[in-house]
């Protein structure tokens, strides 16, 4: 059998299996080099596409190329590819193994919406490494209430959720940079490693297109697999509608002993011309959040809560607070209820003002933006988040990756040095319908 007809074959028997309605697999091995396939191995050539029928290949339009062919070779591109695999929901340790016998590689990995897993792997020609981490999928369903009870069996997505890669039923990689190589990769479900759900707004969710990143898509990077980051923040949210759309609902449906939530909430919640979703800072914001830390307990999770990062608003040198009492509101109901406080309020002052009123727009996702952040604004507001986590002597600071060096927001990495690839824009399946548009509230 030539190689050309063993892919044929084993791309065919995936096929099969998934056309006769078999339960969806929760691990694989792909090898996309043209050595011989072993047993359980799936041999991916580069002209797969995903489909659902297929339940896996080469996704949104692109098309890598082959790798230098021998004993070993992969694929690779001159832009970002994608690459999917129908998947239930749940935690996935993913290994990729990159390498080129031809070329030096300088991979990127991104998963679902740019959450950024591995930044920057190199090896030189004829090198091979395998980078692991753990990426959190998930659907839109909840659980359906028993018969007669309130609730509903879905989270109330809004427009800007439609197609996006966070809430599919499908794992979705993207590999880039300036030489992407990919030799093959294994994928299995993992249940019993911690959760760190994310609850919070703009600011926080899986921004799905460039240039608006936020913190939370960020913070994968810093963490090792032994941990899966789960972000269900969403742009627009308040800590009302985070209850009433189901959203919470959904995070406890999932929730387990040894996990956490992290709670980030107060631009939209201060709102005063939403009166629907407005509370006050010292009475019903605090027991709304007081809400969210009972239900995370009552699972065995530790809540911790955040409060919201000031906007890019400078009074000459100095940032102006634009957030009124609603920091101070979260500082004392992490006090009243002896939950870790991690104060991104302040750190990201210190940050703002650090890089000064006309640099600090390097930060900020372009134009008259005072909210929203660039990756590199994103990228350092995640740094915050681990520092609250290790001040905090939280358990979850033994999954920091071994790289990450201390950081301090007053002296913040300089955003010329920031060389994180932005991800393509305009696919089909990358951040929902038609045009681009921009974060709905914050």
């Amino acid at each position: 059998m030539n190689q050309k007809t063993l892919y044929t074959a084993v791309v065919i028997v995936g096929m099969s299996l998934t056309a006769r309605g078999a339960e969806p697999a929760t691990a694989y091995n792909f090898d996309f080099g043209p050595r011989p396939a072993v047993a359980g191995q799936v041999k991916v050539a580069p002209d797969m596409v995903y489909s659902k029928e297929s339940g896996f290949g080469f996704d949104l339009g692109t098309k890598p190329t082959r790798t230098a062919w021998g004993v070993t070779g992969g694929v690779t591109g001159s832009s970002p590819f994608f690459f999917s695999v129908t998947l239930p929901e749940g935690n996935y340790r993913v290994t990729a193994r990159l390498g080129d016998l031809a070329a030096g590689c300088a991979t990127t990995v991104k998963a679902e919406s740019r959450r950024l897993m591995v930044e920057r792997a190199s090896s030189a020609a004829g090198a091979h490494q395998s980078v692991t981490f753990a990426v959190n999928i998930r659907n839109f369903k909840v659980p359906p209430p028993p018969a007669n009870a309130p609730g509903g069996d879905q989270v109330r997505l809004n427009d800007r959720e439609q197609g996006v890669l966070h809430w599919d039923d499908k794992l979705t990689l993207e590999f880039g940079n300036s030489h992407p190589c990919l030799d093959g990769l294994d994928i299995s479900r993992v249940d019993d490693i911690p959760t760190v759900f994310l609850a919070g707004d703009s600011t926080v969710t899986d921004q799905p297109r460039e240039p608006t990143t936020s913190w939370g898509q960020m913070l994968t990077r810093f963490f090792t697999p032994d941990v899966a980051i789960a972000n269900h923040a969403e742009s627009g949210e308040t800590l009302k509608s985070f209850i009433t759309g189901l959203r919470l609902d959904k995070i406890l449906s999932l929730m387990k002993k040894g996990d956490y939530l992290l709670i980030q909430f107060g631009h939209n919640d201060q709102k005063v011309n939403w009166p629907q979703t407005y509370v006050e800072p010292f009475t019903t914001h605090k027991a709304y959040l007081k809400v969210l830390i009972a239900e995370a307990r009552r699972r065995g999770a530790f809540p911790v809560l955040v409060t919201p990062m000031q906007r890019r608003n400078f009074d000459g040198m100095k940032i102006r607070n634009t957030l009124g009492d609603f920091p101070e509101s979260v500082r004392q109901t992490a006090k009243e209820e002896n939950v870790p406080l991690i104060d991104l309020t302040k750190m990201s002052i210190d940050f703002y003002e650090a890089l000064g009123p006309d640099r600090a727009q390097l930060a900020f996702s372009g134009g008259t933006d005072v909210t929203h952040h660039s990756a590199y604004g994103a990228y350092e507001l995640a740094k915050c988040i681990v520092e609250g986590i290790r001040a905090n002597k939280l358990d979850l600071a033994r999954y920091i990756v071994a790289d990450y060096k201390p950081f301090d927001p007053a002296h913040p990495d300089p955003p010329e040095a920031f060389d994180v690839p932005a991800s393509p824009t305009g696919l089909v399946g990358a951040g929902g319908r038609g045009a681009v548009a921009p974060p709905r509230g914050n």
